[in-house]
């Protein structure tokens, strides 16, 4: 099976913290915005198809036997991460590359909780070929090299409200959901346990390894999680009562680091690295976007408070990239008059208005 080929002459990357007028079919221009076109259409691929990223190989001693097979002298191969792409006919330059985050595979990308078309379909829908990512050890990806534990610990309420769906068993007014029971039932089943490799550096080690004969070379990654971050080694994340281990901080310049910000569900921590490895961030247009009921002020509500240091924590962040000759540009949807999303915007009953800012940012940038 082949993969679509990329040029290497162009390395533009956009990461964005969430993250359809086709020319797939002939029906409406590709740059009319999705939240005007009738309803959905045919979708026209050109191709699609999977692949494994990355990954190890772990040798046991010995030597296979064939005629009394055991695991002396096996091979293990793991810790790969899996590609779903679909390219549609007549493509864009550059593909759309989208990472899920903490509790999630690559099905958040996919068909919304309330059965409405997801982020994966709506950038088809718009020319862009996707490729969806299963983290290793995650979804698709799931061997593991080395034994891991997960719990099955009840913790649907404690996500309900680290993703700002509300306070349970209550949703915050206007909360950008369905109030379908079902559609919440639809959310829970597709969480999954956090059984990915948290090294930093080796998950992205393993995102961009590429085999000669499938040269996977995407330029904007979008994810759910916050770009320049670093990840801790942990076990699979367990909630353990009203509080969450935070894995995931934002990288600033060594000297440059800001104190630690105290929260509920306990201090956010930006991590120093070499100020040439921090320009890296500096090369390439960065969006991030956070949704609403972020308070500014300390809240009682843990999943409230979580956000409240995460921005301010970014938008330190968004300055230090900036202040060393950088394009980060941070966005909070409450101030340009968006209320009620959560989380998960690129689920939300919004999800096509949200969809049309970030075609107007790839348009602005010169990268769609």
């Amino acid at each position: 099976m082949r993969t679509r080929p990329f040029s290497s002459s162009s390395r533009l990357w956009l990461v964005a913290a969430l993250l359809g007028a086709s020319a797939c079919v002939r029906a409406a221009r590709s740059d009319a915005p999705a939240s005007a076109l009738p309803g959905p259409s045919a979708l026209v691929l050109q191709e699609q198809g999977s692949f494994a990223v990355g990954g190890t190989i772990v040798t046991s001693p010995g030597t296979f036997d064939p005629h009394h097979p055991s695991s002396e002298g096996g091979t293990l191969h793991g810790d790969h991460a899996y590609v779903f792409y679909q390219v549609p006919v007549e493509p864009r330059r550059f593909p759309l590359v989208f990472l899920h985050g903490a509790g999630q595979f690559s099905k958040t990308w996919e068909t919304t909780p309330d059965g409405r078309e997801g982020f994966q379909t709506l950038f088809l829908r718009r020319r862009f070929p996707v490729y969806l990512l299963d983290q290793p050890r995650r979804g698709n990806a799931g061997r593991s090299t080395v034994p891991a534990t997960i719990t099955a610990t009840p913790d649907d309420q404690i996500w309900f409200g680290m993703f700002r769906f509300g306070i349970w068993p209550d949703y915050f007014p206007g909360a950008q959901l369905s109030r379908d029971p079902e559609a919440l039932n639809q959310f829970f089943r597709s969480m999954t346990p956090n059984g990915s490799l948290r090294r930093g550096g080796d998950l992205a080690r393993r995102f961009s390894a590429v085999r000669p004969d499938r040269p996977w070379r995407p330029r904007h990654p979008l994810s759910r999680r916050r770009p320049g971050m670093a990840d801790r080694d942990e076990e699979p994340e367990r909630a353990r009562g009203r509080r969450l281990r935070a894995w995931q901080r934002l990288l600033f310049p060594e000297g440059e680091v800001p104190p630690a910000m105290p929260c509920l569900t306990g201090p956010l921590e930006g991590v120093g690295v070499p100020l040439s490895q921090f320009m890296g961030l500096t090369k390439i247009p960065i969006i991030v976007y956070f949704g609403d009921n972020i308070p500014e002020e300390p809240s009682k509500n843990p999943g409230q408070d979580n956000w409240r240091v995460r921005i301010a924590m970014a938008r330190l962040w968004r300055d230090a990239v900036n202040r060393h000759g950088g394009d980060v540009t941070l966005v909070h949807f409450p101030d340009l008059g968006i209320r009620g999303n959560t989380h998960f915007m690129f689920s939300d009953l919004n999800n096509l208005q949200i969809a049309d800012l970030l075609s107007r940012f790839l348009a602005e940038k010169r990268l769609d």
